[in-house]
């Protein structure tokens, strides 16, 4: 064997070498691009699913937000509603007049006196627009005297040092009382479902 067939069979065995190693390196390259895309693949639709999830809690906290805002105004309307029967009953109960308001008087007036002994001095108070009224009624009690103004819509603040009592008796403490009383039911009534 010549030197040049020697040097011929190694430069096709280096040429066969590089061929096997660049087919190696492209089936590698192959490999490696098919996973990248799988990779890739896998990549997008985790993308996908996380934004629709993203754009479902979203929704679904717009959605929440606009239920409770729109449930605080509804509240909020109602509690306007509300204070406008209220004020209403109020003006009602200010502009009682004559019998009706005497009557009514007469009655907050005898209950408060329960709470009395006999013998007690009794001091009557009540709104101003009421005090010829209040000064009237008293002379039926002994002992019970008109002693002045109280900021109310009607009705009889009625006390004794003696007894160290007072009785609220005023339409304000009433209609308190039977507001809070039937609160839920007034609401019922003018909002029915």
């Amino acid at each position: 064997m010549s030197l040049d067939t020697v040097v011929e069979d190694i430069r096709e065995e280096a040429h066969a070498r590089a061929e096997d190693i660049r087919a190696e390196g492209e089936a590698r390259a192959e490999e490696i691009e098919s996973a990248a895309e799988e990779d890739a693949e896998e990549i997008v639709t985790d993308a996908e699913r996380a934004a629709d999830r993203e754009i479902e809690q979203l929704r679904e906290q717009r959605l929440s937000s606009a239920k409770l805002e729109a449930k605080q105004q509804r509240l909020e309307a109602r509690r306007d509603v509300l204070g406008e029967v209220r004020e209403h009953v109020e003006k009602e109960l200010t502009a009682l007049e004559g019998d009706t308001r005497e009557e009514l008087t007469r009655e907050l007036l005898e209950a408060a006196s329960v709470e009395f002994d006999a013998g007690d001095d009794v001091s009557v108070y009540g709104r101003s627009e009421d005090a010829t009224l209040l000064e009237s009624i008293v002379t039926d009690y002994d002992g019970y005297e008109y002693a002045g103004e109280y900021d109310c819509l009607g009705g009889v603040v009625v006390e004794s040092e003696q007894s160290r009592v007072r009785v609220n008796n005023t339409f304000d403490s009433i209609l308190e009382d039977v507001w809070e009383d039937n609160l839920r039911e007034i609401s019922n009534r003018l909002f029915e479902q």
